[in-house]
């Protein structure tokens, strides 16, 4: 095999590969020598077809087999020889006028993997900001626990129904006099006030009492998702089958015991759990973004394009899809396009982030225990169904880059874990408010950080150079280590089955806003009626399931 590099250009190389129609033969030959024996023909004993005829009958097949194998070995053998690290799968293609039984020649282009610098990581120094979970805060979760657990006690007959009250009732919608699909139901409760339904509805079942027959006149939404039925006029007619009034909900010992629990301080012990939990959750935030700042700002070394490119279209495509569900895609839209260079170098802060948390982590020893891979396989199988969770638990165990970007998050958390341990760390005691502002600031924008499901990170996401909240990003999906999957297809070649490298922890990530147009209101699913939820006052997240 001849190999000539035909472009060696910052990251970029690009090679062709000269296999011999030779060589090619050779194994045609070695495989005929192999498989002759076993080969049946009408005329001829077993073991006994000339091998001529063998090579006439099945010669195609193991030719194509053989340039195959031979793309496959000479891919690997470039890969070592010229001792390359690919950033991404190579890019294998033969040449379009290949005729079997001749040369062939083949191209290979790829990205390598920079040489990171040894990460500076002894002059780390980091502000742990701490917030008590006082008495005052698990009182105060536990009134809004206690307002959840609202109990409705039936009205008198004669008692008219009030904003706050709960009206349950059948209920058949018409349009032009017409019922349509989805208007009848039966049993509907609603508490006014919730802004649950279309708009309209619920400020004409006021004054109803239980028993009373009341035709109601609205508009459906033009946005309503049940496009035969937006912006058009329609009637109910109800029936009111129940009024009810909220009863007050005590906080004593009862309440506890009506969850299973023992008593009340119980059930406060279980609050205050719940709030340092995600009090936790929410200083680790802050620390991993002020970590990751300084990460970035001491280190600055080019990255591959290809997995920039690959972050970005994560990034891009999750934005998309936000702006789908704003009141005005097309500004979304066009907002998000103004900003795209800035969504680009979030993207390439990402990775190279990425880059460096595996550097740190491969060179300390941090690694992901089989214990653990164990049990994230089986925590992401538990999404499927029984048919299915054992195919995808095979899958992951059979196809290591979708191993590794199961194992990506976890190893990154323990290298950021890795690097708390050596920092020099101060602690400040704050309030939440304060700790969530300085989340939520604009410093805090510059601290791009990885958003896992058990982190606190995306519940604080900004958008370039500005503090409103926004969504996460997903996750770029192959960012290598040391070494990237070999893996290569030549056309019509089969894929090369390379030995893959543990890839690195995904790209760290910096965290994104979604567009900041206002959002439509999403009807609910139960009957045409139903409209958005309310809007409510944006609050603070508790931790996700998914430090």
């Amino acid at each position: 095999m001849q190999t000539v590099e035909t472009l060696n250009e910052g990251l970029k190389r690009a090679y062709t590969l000269k296999i011999t129609a030779k060589d090619i033969d050779s194994r045609v030959d070695a495989e005929l020598k192999r498989v002759a024996p076993t080969v049946r023909m009408p005329g001829f004993r077993p073991g006994k077809v000339p091998a001529n005829l063998v090579r006439k009958m099945h010669g195609p097949a193991l030719m194509q087999d053989a340039l195959n194998t031979s793309i496959q070995e000479g891919v690997q053998t470039l890969i070592a020889e010229q001792k390359l690290r690919p950033a991404i799968q190579p890019s294998v293609s033969l040449d379009d006028g290949y005729e079997l039984g001749r040369d062939a020649e083949v191209k290979v282009e790829l990205e390598v993997l920079p040489d990171v610098p040894a990460p500076a990581i002894d002059k780390l120094k980091l502000e742990r900001l701490t917030v008590p979970a006082d008495e005052a805060a698990v009182d105060a979760q536990l009134q809004k626990f206690a307002e959840q657990q609202k109990r409705w006690d039936d009205a008198k007959p004669t008692y008219k129904a009030k904003m706050g009250d709960l009206v349950v009732m059948d209920f058949l919608g018409k349009v032009d006099g017409v019922a349509f699909d989805g208007g009848t139901g039966t049993d509907m409760s609603v508490e006014l006030g919730s802004g649950r339904l279309i708009p309209g509805f619920e400020d004409q079942v006021v004054g109803v009492k239980t028993g009373d027959e009341r035709q109601i006149n609205v508009t459906f939404p033009a946005d309503y998702q049940a496009k035969d039925l937006a912006d058009k006029a329609a009637t109910f007619d109800l029936k009111i089958t129940a009024v009810k009034t909220a009863g007050e909900t005590k906080i004593d010992d009862a309440l506890a015991t009506s969850l299973g629990l023992t008593d009340l301080e119980q059930l406060k012990g279980l609050l205050k759990g719940q709030i340092e939990q995600e009090l936790n959750g929410l200083t680790r935030t802050h620390m991993k973004r002020k970590l990751l700042d300084q990460l970035a700002e001491g280190h600055d070394f080019p990255v591959p394009p290809s997995m920039v490119e690959a972050e970005f279209a994560q990034i891009w495509q999750q934005l998309e899809h936000e702006a789908t569900h704003e009141a005005d895609p097309a500004a979304a839209i066009a907002e998000m396009e103004s900003e795209r260079d800035e969504y680009r170098a979030i993207a390439e802060r990402r990775v190279r982030l990425g880059l460096l948390l595996s550097e740190i982590g491969q060179a300390n020893g941090v690694e992901v225990t089989q214990q653990e891979m164990n049990r994230l396989i089986a925590q992401a199988a538990a999404q499927y169904g029984p048919e299915d969770r054992n195919r995808f638990i095979e899958y992951v165990r059979q196809e290591p880059m979708a191993a590794a970007q199961l194992r990506a998050p976890l190893y990154e958390d323990k290298v950021v874990d890795w690097l708390f341990e050596k920092a020099e760390i101060s602690d400040r005691e704050v309030t939440r408010e304060a700790l969530e502002e300085a989340i939520e600031s604009e410093d805090g924008f510059a601290s791009g950080t990885h958003h896992h499901d058990h982190d606190h990170d995306h519940d604080h996401d900004h958008k370039p150079k500005k503090k409103a909240a926004a969504k996460k990003a997903a996750p770029a999906k192959d960012a290598p280590a040391e070494d990237a999957p070999a893996e290569t297809e030549a056309k019509p070649a089969k894929k090369a089955a390379a030995k893959k490298a543990e890839p690195a922890p995904e790209a760290a990530e910096e965290p994104v806003k979604k567009p900041a147009a206002k959002k439509a209101a999403k009807p609910a699913a139960e009957a045409p009626v139903e409209a958005a939820p309310a809007k409510k006052p944006a609050a603070k997240k508790a931790p996700a399931k998914k430090a």
